[in-house]
């Protein structure tokens, strides 16, 4: 006979259930009697585990703060324009999955001071990122750019991937953060971190990013 499945433990099940809420409304939005009560628990359960819904909040940015660095590691593989267009839309992925903390950004960062001092690292990590994947376009062949030039284009492109659901935000904000307009979101945040690249990318690189791009919006 096959063995059960284990059912979840109520921690991770009330991180799962807290996640989705936070995306949907907003953290601001979403209190811990509306978690409580979509997991069909009592408040008294939820408080046992978490105490306060800042604990929530550190609880899941610990998550997407361990992913994020293991994903900007790979920047260092990062060699041609593919490479770039993979690595820019796994970020643009996990950041959607936890888009409540960018839809948020400012009121999470006035209120929460382990959000506040902890952002501040991802954004340097961030950067860091994506010198190397400047560095490693130029080993490759597939970009030339001068030093000076590294550092504020490195900037530019943390910018892009920090601000892009914002601006997405802004454009629609009735539906940009549904769940059935991620694929086309996340494709043009990926495309215009990576335009930035434009002016020093080979002209096969250049031809292959536009191709990249209109073979995803063509799906």
């Amino acid at each position: 006979m096959p063995t059960p499945k284990r059912p979840r433990r109520t921690a991770e099940r009330i991180l799962e259930v807290t996640l989705d809420l936070f995306n949907a409304f907003g953290e601001p939005n979403v209190s811990t009697t509306l978690i409580s009560a979509e997991l069909k628990i009592s408040p008294g359960n939820l408080y046992y585990h978490y105490p306060a819904k800042d604990e929530l909040v550190n609880a899941l940015f610990g998550r997407y703060e361990a992913e994020l660095n293991e994903l900007l590691a790979a920047a260092d593989n990062v060699r041609n324009v593919e490479d770039a267009w993979l690595f820019f839309h796994m970020l643009f992925e996990l950041i959607w999955k936890h888009r409540f903390l960018y839809r948020d950004l400012n009121d999470l960062l006035f209120k929460n001071r382990r959000l506040e001092t902890h952002f501040q690292a991802l954004l340097a990590a961030k950067e860091q990122a994506m010198r190397h994947v400047l560095s490693g376009l130029h080993l490759g062949g597939a970009l030339k750019m001068d030093l000076r030039e590294a550092a504020p284009t490195a900037n530019a492109m943390v910018v892009v991937v920090s601000y892009w659901l914002s601006y997405e935000y802004v454009r629609d904000p009735r539906h940009a953060l549904e769940p059935d307009r991620a694929g086309a979101a996340l494709l043009r945040g990926a495309f215009h971190a990576l335009s930035l690249l434009l002016p020093y990318l080979e002209p096969a690189s250049k031809d292959h990013l536009f191709k990249l791009a209109g073979q995803y919006q063509s799906t």
